[in-house]
């Protein structure tokens, strides 16, 4: 596992240690059941807190990325079903949150579009 923290980036360094992570672990470079480092020893590795790591560990925990077994350790979950059922359920709330506020099916795709390329950090 390879993770870069870059200082001067505007993203805080725990959401840096979370998209990688997240990422490597959807593109297959992170296995299914793959062990991660303790959070000590990452955050000593990439030179962080350890309150850091953690806070990342428990954001990809919640977001069903990584599994934490107790004192067997953390490792990369089964992802897609869970992470594609929250997505299509958090998808579905905005659908009809949009509809409640009466906006038109274009004005909510723009909105979604701009929140994408906010979070993503495309241009």
């Amino acid at each position: 596992m390879t993770l870069k923290i870059h200082i001067d980036d505007s993203a805080a360094p725990y959401e840096q240690v979370r998209a990688q992570i997240s990422e490597q672990a959807r593109t297959g470079v992170l296995p299914v059941g793959y062990r991660l480092p303790t959070v000590r020893g990452l955050a000593e590795s990439l030179g962080l807190a350890a309150n850091t790591v953690a806070k990342a560990y428990r954001a990809l925990e919640s977001d069903g990325v990584i599994e934490t077994r107790g004192r067997n350790g953390t490792f990369v979950a089964a992802a897609g079903s869970a992470a594609e059922r929250e997505l299509a359920s958090a998808a579905q709330a905005y659908v009809q949150r949009a509809r409640r506020l009466g906006l038109a099916e274009a004005d909510a795709l723009a909105a979604v579009r701009d929140a994408l390329r906010a979070g993503y950090g495309e241009d």
